[in-house]
């Protein structure tokens, strides 16, 4: 619940964002003709009044009917002595529901606007500007529309069942990342320049001692001394050993020496940074692949895990990030970072529509503690701006 809190305060450029578009949506939108219905209320309230009042005509019908049966059994709950107290129980509804009509009153004077092609169009729109994609915003609203066309809406009712959609899409990819007994585990840590992997990796570490594992850290990125000492500070947070090696060496030998080591060691895994390269550069590409190559020399099963680190505020070229990435390292998992500073917040729900592929966690800050497992629920809530029950 603190992470969602803190997820819901930091996720605000998404949620602001969809807030914006759906006052916009409702501008058209007209009170609810529904506070006329407390002031029709009571004469329909009168009218019951009105029938016990000549009961005669409706014991007749009884009698003949309920000698079928035992009287003594049914004449107690019988239905036609229910009228008789219902006066008892009207007295007694204004008392307890005076808070309920309160909210009820509140509630009737938010403003709504009936669901038709019109508005559909409108949210399609806006959710394709929060980064959801084309196929997945009309996805998602035409099962909001699904059975509901012609209602009128809240911007409220609007954004519970947008957040159900949402929950919905994303719950089958919702999986924390798998341990195995095999040592070690071998986890690839894959990504663009900047998306976050070298902070991913020091904070997956340091839950994963927290847990009780031992883990090493193989510092791949060769060419940049900045990332091997970045790596080697969240090392030294997290609280694990970080193996390196001279700048500008092969990182497919250091990844050979660094699985060698951990069979020695006994280690339970082994994370495996890499460094940041566009996925439309052909010859980092196939260094990484050759990364995979020389760790499956190693062990036939490895690597175990590939996780995908991406970076939200890439918007809808993340979708092409895990396409290529898939094909050469075989992505395994995704990982996505930067949550707490961008309005594209949508892009994690067309990448589990399209891919399908488990989300392990997200991150929404720097501290070792700003990566949390995926919980869908708590997404869609944030991102639409609602709380959690």
């Amino acid at each position: 619940m603190a992470f969602f809190k803190k997820l819901k305060d930091r996720l605000f450029n998404s949620s602001s964002k969809l807030d914006e578009g759906l006052d916009a949506i409702m501008q058209d939108a007209e009170p609810d003709p529904a506070p006329a219905t407390p002031q029709t209320a009571p004469e329909p309230a009168k009218a019951p009044r009105e029938i016990p009042a000549p009961p005669s005509e409706v014991p007749p019908p009884a009698p003949t009917e309920i000698p079928t049966a035992p009287t003594e059994q049914l004449r107690a709950p019988t239905p036609l002595e229910i009228p008789i107290e219902t006066p008892p129980s009207a007295e007694a509804a204004p008392r307890a529901g005076l808070l309920g009509r309160l909210l009820g009153r509140e509630a009737a004077k938010a403003p709504r606007r009936v669901l038709d092609d019109d508005m559909l169009e409108q949210l399609e729109e806006l959710l394709i500007t929060a980064d959801m994609g084309v196929d997945t915003a009309l996805r998602v609203t035409a099962n909001m529309a699904e059975g509901r066309m012609g209602k009128r809406l809240s911007a409220q009712e609007i954004k519970e069942l947008l957040a159900r959609e949402i929950a919905r899409i994303m719950d089958p990819v919702a999986t924390p990342m798998p341990l195995y007994a095999k040592k070690p585990q071998v986890v690839l840590v894959v990504g663009v320049n900047g998306s976050g992997k070298t902070t991913t990796i020091g904070k997956l570490a340091s839950q994963f001692k927290a847990a009780g594992k031992s883990v090493v850290i193989a510092a791949g990125d060769t060419f940049r001394a900045a990332a091997v000492e970045q790596l080697q500070i969240w090392g030294d947070r997290a609280g694990v050993p970080v193996l390196t090696a001279p700048e500008g060496s092969d990182p497919a030998s250091l990844a050979w020496d660094a699985m060698a080591q951990a069979e020695r060691d006994g280690v339970d895994l082994l994370m495996i940074d890499t460094a940041g390269r566009l996925q439309n550069r052909a010859d980092l590409m196939e260094e990484l692949a050759k990364i995979v190559r020389v760790i499956r020399k190693k062990d036939p099963t490895a690597p175990h895990n590939t996780l995908l680190v991406l970076d939200a505020t890439t918007g809808q070229n993340a979708l092409s990030q895990v396409e290529t990435f898939q094909k050469l390292a075989d992505v395994s998992g995704l990982i996505m970072t930067k949550l707490d500073g961008t309005a594209r917040g949508g892009v994690l729900v067309a990448l589990a529509d399209k891919f399908g592929l488990p989300i392990h966690a997200i991150g929404v800050g720097e501290q070792i503690d700003d990566l949390s497992p995926f919980d869908p629920e708590e997404f869609a809530a944030a991102l639409t701006g609602l709380g959690v029950e």
